[in-house]
């Protein structure tokens, strides 16, 4: 597996874990970032759709399908920035960044390994 194809399988695995507290504990990991409790199912679909995009990322890499890394380069960069202007608006509280933030580093992660297994083939 290439550096960049690893990158995203950890951060898919993240994704996985992520997807998996949203279903089944919702309102111990959105209360970590000081969104309200909920019993409604929004945010349990928010879960599963989380948990599928964990196999997307998750299989993409195994296949090393480059192309796919450089789009989520490009949309997990994004993330911060939404993040940003939720808490700014007053929707959601200042932790609620720590995950852009975690977004935008692993979104680094791939993009530096794409650079440097470009180098490589140039």
């Amino acid at each position: 597996m290439s550096k960049a194809a690893k990158s995203v399988y950890v951060f898919g695995i993240y994704l996985a874990f992520t997807g998996g507290f949203l279903l089944l504990l919702p309102n111990t990991l959105i209360g970590m970032v000081g969104l309200a409790e909920t019993n409604e199912v929004w945010i349990r679909v928010v879960g599963m759709l989380v948990l599928f995009l964990s196999f997307y990322y998750t299989q993409a890499a195994r296949s090393e399908m480059t192309d796919f890394f450089r789009w989520t380069v490009y949309v997990r960069s994004l993330v911060i920035v939404f993040f940003s202007v939720f808490v700014f608006l007053g929707f959601a509280k200042l932790p609620l960044i720590l995950f852009g933030v975690i977004d935008l580093l692993c979104a680094g992660w791939t993009g530096m390994a794409l650079k440097a297994e470009e180098k490589q083939l140039a």
